[in-house]
């Protein structure tokens, strides 16, 4: 048995990456950020992470093509069409989401799950947001829930920051373009038959209670993550 293949769809804000570390938790399957992949290549001054840098530093999403062959050397480094994987805000465009398929033909992802929430309210939580600085690690926290220690990481000891592309100018920019770019996917997979909407402005908690149980009415997945 592979395990569970699921995508986490939403606005930046809305909630990806805290459902995604819960799914990791729950079912034991690979979590990937392919905003923390980007970031890890900047850090390391990789070929890939010096053609990201400048998108990145715009504010601007980094092309199919390069995003596309991050997630390949994924694929392959981490076993994922065996393993199974969460995909955090991964594909953000139909095209990508063409690719994606065509590398799991033919039995493509299991479902996924859109979170759902207002512009103004994912405004609010990512100009609050901080996080830890080291690539490896990338601990989420925010201004109402800071680290224990003054602004370093609970969990490695690392600087908490706020990130560029967290500041209010830059977070709105980015919105329009997930309403051009990645909305559209609500639509593709809701066609397919594999989409789940979940309320985000919910808690943490709420959001995964609601989407696991969605997974398992529909006998996506076990209680183990085997699809």
């Amino acid at each position: 048995m592979r395990g569970l293949r699921l995508l986490i769809i939403g606005k930046q804000g809305s909630g990806k990456g805290t459902l995604c570390v819960q799914f990791a938790q729950h079912f034991g399957v690979p979590h990937i950020s392919t905003g923390d992949a980007f970031r890890a290549a900047v850090a390391e001054s990789s070929e890939r992470g010096i053609r990201a840098k400048a998108f990145m530093e715009s504010g601007q999403l980094v092309p199919d093509d390069l995003v596309m062959e991050i997630v390949d050397e994924l694929f392959v480094r981490e076993s994922l069409r065996e393993r199974g994987f969460l995909f955090d805000g991964f594909p953000r465009t139909v095209h990508q989401a063409d690719l994606l398929d065509a590398t799991l033909a033919p039995e493509g992802v299991d479902a996924v799950i859109d979170l759902e929430v207002s512009t103004e309210v994912v405004v609010a939580r990512l100009a609050s947001r901080r996080v830890c600085s080291n690539p490896n690690c990338g601990a989420i926290y925010s201004l109402k829930s800071p680290p224990k220690s003054p602004w370093n990481c609970d969990l490695c000891g690392s600087p908490v920051v706020q990130r560029d592309d967290d500041r209010e100018e830059m977070i709105r920019r980015r919105l329009d373009d997930y309403e051009a770019m990645t909305a559209p996917l609500v639509d593709r997979y809701e066609a397919l038959g594999k989409l789940i909407r979940v309320d985000a402005a919910l808690s943490p908690d709420e959001v995964f209670s609601r989407a696991l149980a969605e997974l398992l009415t529909r006998r996506l997945a076990n209680e183990t993550g085997e699809a």
